[in-house]
């Protein structure tokens, strides 16, 4: 992890605040580029310092508990929303030996995923994180070998590890009345429906939960609860829809400005943790910004985010311990370039 280079106005928390980002106006909106140099690749896990994860662990591991994190890899077993290929295994026989080898083939953003700063660049601008480009990461490095610039593996290095927080927002939904003015009462998983911040902060407070800087945000919102009641005809059929539709975090500037204060990752149990489609689609309707959270996140940031994640197991337990704070460690796989990685993820309390 890298401090912030020298010159730049920072807050109590050691980054700028965000009405002054970009940080060099000729950058794209609201963008980070430079913070911690020009070469950095970790962009907000920079916040994962060695002393905020050591203070985590020291709080949040009380009895041991572990929870996975992680989506079976063939959940998705015959096709794949935004038509991704499927997880394969190939099981080899090894005779005369009583030995198995196999082989597996899959999209690495097929199941639970980190979406990596390779995964989705400012459109408009066609820049990923710290001004990289297309060419950049299909050409070739310096060496003369295929270019890593941007890469999984840069996370893998120390994982992302530190204090992790539900927000169990599919249990307060369904708390909530049916007069209720939210629209958490008629909130659609397999819709276009988005979270807006408010119902993401009423939550907050009804778990008692208070969020600490350099968290890892993970967000129940009940695709995983509601994809397990559709059968599987019913499922293939949202897959086959072009541009598929989910429920997610609201494409909104005050998302951005609360994520930007607190969290050093995010990641939900949605396909696509925002509201799908945003801003990249003119039909879209649910997004107040103009352009998709994956833009600023990623490109802009440097900020992973997180998807399918299969919070159900964690959701219980947290209910039934009254506590929604734990200790996450999360090992990327170390793949060289890659553009996104199964999260190896595990929540322990």
């Amino acid at each position: 992890m890298a401090p912030p280079v020298p010159g730049f106005k920072l807050n109590e928390n050691g980054i700028p605040d965000f009405d002054d980002l970009p940080l060099r106006k000729t950058d794209p909106k609201f963008s980070a580029w430079g913070l911690y140099g020009d070469k950095d690749e970790l962009g907000t896990l920079n916040r994962l310092t060695d002393e905020r994860v050591a203070a985590a662990a020291k709080n949040e591991i009380k009895t041991g508990h572990r929870i996975s994190l992680n989506w079976p890899l063939d959940a998705q077993p015959e096709t794949a929303f935004f038509q991704r290929q499927v997880f394969h295994q190939q099981l080899i026989r090894k005779d005369p030996r009583i030995v198995n080898d196999d082989v597996w083939s899959f999209n690495s953003q097929v199941s639970t995923q980190w979406d990596g700063l390779r995964h989705f660049g400012y459109q408009r601008e066609a820049l990923f994180y710290n001004g990289v480009t297309m060419e950049d990461i299909h050409g070739a490095g310096p060496d003369g070998k295929k270019s890593t610039v941007n890469g999984i593996h840069a996370w893998a290095k120390q994982g992302i590890v530190g204090r992790g927080i539900l927000i169990d927002y599919h249990t307060w939904r369904l708390s909530q009345s049916p007069t209720s003015t939210s629209t958490s009462t008629s909130y659609d998983s397999f819709a276009t429906n988005a979270i807006p911040l408010s119902d993401l902060q009423a939550c907050l407070a009804a778990q008692g939960t208070v969020p600490q800087f350099g968290d890892i945000l993970l967000i129940r919102s009940g695709f995983t609860a509601t994809h397990a009641t559709k059968s599987a005809a019913q499922i293939q059929a949202h897959q086959a829809d072009t541009p598929p539709r989910f429920g997610g975090v609201e494409a909104s500037e005050d998302i951005l400005r609360w994520i930007w204060g607190r969290f050093s990752a995010v990641a939900g149990d949605q396909p696509s943790f925002e509201a799908w489609p945003s801003a990249t689609s003119a039909a879209s309707p649910s997004s107040a910004l103009g352009f998709a959270l994956h833009e600023v996140l990623l490109a802009g940031w440097g900020c992973p985010i997180g998807e399918l994640f299969d919070l159900e197991a964690l959701a219980a337990h947290c209910r039934a311990v009254g506590r929604w704070s734990f200790f996450v460690a999360s090992e990327p796989c170390n793949v060289p370039g890659g553009v996104a990685s199964p999260p190896n993820v595990i929540a322990i309390f």
